[in-house]
């Protein structure tokens, strides 16, 4: 097994490319320890605060934000960091060549009943002679992407990553505090017979997500002429690591339920980090009306749909879309 190698780079071996990503990673690895902790690290419950997403923060959210956030200020690799628990962006090194934009608890919902949680990152490259304090740097769509990817507290502490050559499974080895490789190229398999959707907001959907989801419901007698399954983790790092390991088609649509909110997910630091983990492994990743890495983003905390997964089953949901 080998720990993170050099051709994993896009664009030859940057030094501080590997750096920035194994700054991510110690941070992550304190973040595993804690969640590992549990009730042993008094980090379970909430606070009494809400983030600028009007969210209500768990401990733990505001000490995996913190964690990162030092660790990437006090590194000197990143000009400026975007979190989802963060109003606005926060400058750094002037002279640094990096952006990174984070989810640093995914699915912290999950926290309290010992369910899967995860961090999603994205790094991408500030603009030559940016201002650090200027957000408006972090505006650029998910195909200027230098890397991507997700850390997942589960059972074993995993590592999805991508810096455009494909998509790698990296496990936490505990007695070493290192993270090795235990998966060269992941593919998704392009077809599949589950999806993950919270089917609680069924009827607030779009008449083409209710159509597909009720044709895929309808199984073997139905239109598609087959049986599916459905798995939902309500944490998205978990369900999209699903989907690499044996395929699969999440998604998150659209719905009417919040019409001030129409979509769940944050752009920057949620969709367009897997979306870049799941082409790279072969997969496809829409809104249901565009490619998500095609998207001009306007705002930091920008919301999208998201169906991601198996090709062939991602197509089939877009054709209902059209």
């Amino acid at each position: 097994m080998r720990r993170l190698p050099p051709v994993l780079l896009k664009d030859g071996c940057s030094h501080d490319l590997i750096s920035l990503i194994r700054t991510i990673l110690a941070a992550c690895k304190e973040i595993s320890f804690r969640v590992g902790q549990g009730a042993l690290s008094g980090v379970l419950g909430s606070t009494l605060d809400e983030n600028i997403q009007g969210e209500t923060q768990k401990k733990l959210d505001v000490l995996s934000n913190q964690l990162l956030k030092d660790i990437l200020l006090e590194s000197g690799y990143v000009k400026a960091i975007a979190s989802e628990e963060e109003p606005g962006t926060v400058a750094g090194n002037p002279d640094a060549e990096y952006i990174v934009a984070f989810d640093p608890l995914d699915g912290s919902s999950n926290i309290d009943i010992n369910s899967l949680v995860g961090t999603i990152f994205s790094i991408m490259r500030a603009p030559k002679d940016s201002d650090p304090a200027d957000p408006n740097i972090f505006l650029q769509k998910g195909d200027q992407q230098v890397a991507a990817g997700y850390v997942l507290y589960g059972p074993s502490t995993m590592l999805a990553l991508t810096t455009g050559q494909g998509t790698r499974i990296f496990t936490l080895d505990k007695t070493q505090g290192t993270f090795l490789l235990t998966q060269d190229f992941a593919k998704v398999p392009e077809q599949t017979k589950e999806f993950a959707i919270n089917t609680s907001n069924q009827r607030h959907w779009q008449p083409a997500m209710q159509n597909y989801i009720s044709d895929l419901l309808a199984g073997e007698t139905g239109p598609r002429g087959r049986n599916f399954n459905m798995r939902w983790i309500a944490a998205m790092v978990g369900d999209v690591h699903r989907v690499l390991s044996r395929g699969g088609l999440f998604t998150y649509p659209q719905d009417t339920k919040n019409p001030e909110k129409p979509y769940k997910l944050r752009l920057l630091y949620e969709a367009n980090p897997m979306a870049m983990l799941i082409e790279q492994a072969g997969g496809l990743a829409s809104t249901g009306y565009e490619r998500i890495m095609d998207i001009e983003p306007e705002q930091i905390h920008q919301r999208v749909a998201v169906i991601l997964g198996s090709k062939e089953e991602v197509e089939a949901c877009l054709s209902y879309h059209k």
